[in-house]
């Protein structure tokens, strides 16, 4: 037996609970693993309170990242006590996922532990970080060094932004963070942020075709009209790195910033990144990413605690990582 926490749903409510579940209700894989550590993601948010159709069949155990060590395997890759990690490849939303003491799924879907890094550590990275850092080597990849320019964060004290402005500025960038909580000011200045404006300046477009240059890149966890307004302010042959849609869908822009600019818009998908990307991501994270300001982004929790963390994530009121204790 093991401990839980399971949604269920009638009538089209979703119902979170903590209880006790039979290891034979694991799902199908060849590696089972002793969760120690999951973390909230803002996906996790949207799932626990039943939002954007991502879980069909339930009862379910969410959690789309976890970290633990393994206690069974039938995978070539890993052996009995390896700590391992698990983010995307939609555990937590087609199978059953980290919210858990413990978990079974496929060996090619788990990434062993970096050295540098504990459990703990990479449940404060997690999804939002590993994204944030396909980002940095994606605007890296086109071109972006620290001598283009000042590089935005979009949604800069979320889990995906924090991370951002932690690796960018040890990497030299000069990071401007926007937000909109004049709280988090400090924090971000302490991550590395050299400027800090409001979310309002970049909140709607200003309905030009072109502004000032003012950004060599941006990582934007925000889209819809955040992401719409960023566009026309990019530098000549800059680049966006784009994984979110906090604040929406809909991309309402014009082709004028791809064609007079040549600026790139760079999709970000971490869910299904492959093998190798993960290592290197990881492995980039281990030595990119200050330990110091990783902990300063910790948000500790237990089981108990995320319904309700869920919906202050989904209302941009959680700064940093939320961090799961659940086994260690």
């Amino acid at each position: 037996m093991f401990k839980a926490l399971l949604l269920t749903e009638k009538d089209g409510k979703v119902t979170p609970q903590i209880t006790q579940l039979d290891e034979e209700r694991l799902p199908d894989g060849d590696v089972t693993v002793r969760v120690q550590y999951s973390t909230m993601n803002y996906k996790d948010g949207l799932i626990l309170n039943g939002l954007g159709r991502l879980v069909r069949n339930y009862p379910h155990v969410p959690g789309v990242d976890f970290a633990g060590v393994v206690e069974a395997s039938q995978h070539p890759r890993f052996k009995v006590n390896d700590t391992v990690i698990l983010t995307g490849w939609r555990v937590g939303e087609m199978q059953w996922g980290g919210y858990a003491e413990c978990a079974r799924v496929k060996g090619d879907w788990l990434v062993k532990l970096p050295p540098d890094l504990t459990a703990r550590n990479a449940m404060a990275i997690g999804t939002a970080g590993f994204s944030a850092m396909l980002c940095v080597m994606a605007l890296e990849q086109h071109g972006v060094t620290p001598a283009s320019g000042d590089v935005l964060v979009t949604g800069a004290a979320g889990g995906v932004g924090s991370v951002a402005v932690a690796i960018l500025a040890k990497l030299g960038y000069r990071v401007v963070a926007s937000t909109g909580r004049a709280e988090t000011h400090e924090y971000l200045n302490s991550l590395g942020a050299a400027e800090i404006i409001d979310r309002a300046s970049i909140e709607k477009p200003s309905g030009k075709l072109l502004e000032s240059e003012r950004w060599a890149g941006c990582i934007d966890s925000v889209g819809g009209a955040t992401l719409a307004a960023v566009l026309p302010q990019m530098k000549y042959r800059s680049s966006v790195a784009a994984c979110g849609l906090a604040g929406g869908t809909k991309l309402e822009t014009t082709v004028i910033p791809f064609i007079i600019r040549g600026v790139k818009l760079l999709g970000v998908d971490s869910v299904m990144s492959p093998p190798e990307e993960r290592k290197e991501a990881w492995s980039r994270l281990a030595r990119d990413l200050p330990l110091d300001k990783l902990e300063a982004m910790i948000v500790p929790a237990k089981l108990e605690d995320l319904p309700a963390l869920s919906k202050q994530i989904l209302d941009g009121k959680v700064r940093g990582r939320v961090v799961v204790e659940i086994g260690a």
